[in-house]
């Protein structure tokens, strides 16, 4: 059963308003003028609740911290700023990827991230 909390509507609605994939630091940061004053224990607690609830589902990128997106979109690739460090979602997916597979394996799925500079940091 799900729960509706103060937290779990602040962490949903900092989703909503980012549009993008999320740190538990940075759902705190997002979250932090919204409500009652809240820790990162509580984050990281509300983000389990909410990623079992099927609300949420894990972003992995290689070498960063835990990211989380909300569940239920299209297949889709992620943009990692190398100086901000925020993660973006990216529309749209390559194809051929199964061409650059050896004879005799068998491709099952696929991940692309690409890492540089957001229009953001690109401009200062």
């Amino acid at each position: 059963m799900e729960r509706d909390t103060p937290q779990r509507r602040a962490i949903r609605r900092a989703f909503r308003a980012s549009g993008r994939p999320m740190s538990p630091q940075e759902l705190l940061d997002t979250a932090r003028g919204d409500g009652p004053r809240r820790g990162l224990a509580t984050v990281y607690r509300t983000v389990r609740a909410l990623e079992d609830e099927g609300w949420i589902v894990p972003v992995e990128l290689p070498g960063e911290p835990q990211r989380y997106e909300r569940a239920g979109k299209d297949h889709h690739h992620h943009f990692s700023c190398k100086r901000c460090r925020r993660t973006f979602e990216l529309e749209g997916c390559p194809t051929g990827f199964e061409d650059m597979v050896p004879d005799g394996f068998r491709m099952e799925t696929h991940e692309v991230f690409l890492f540089g500079l957001c229009d953001e940091c690109n401009t200062t």
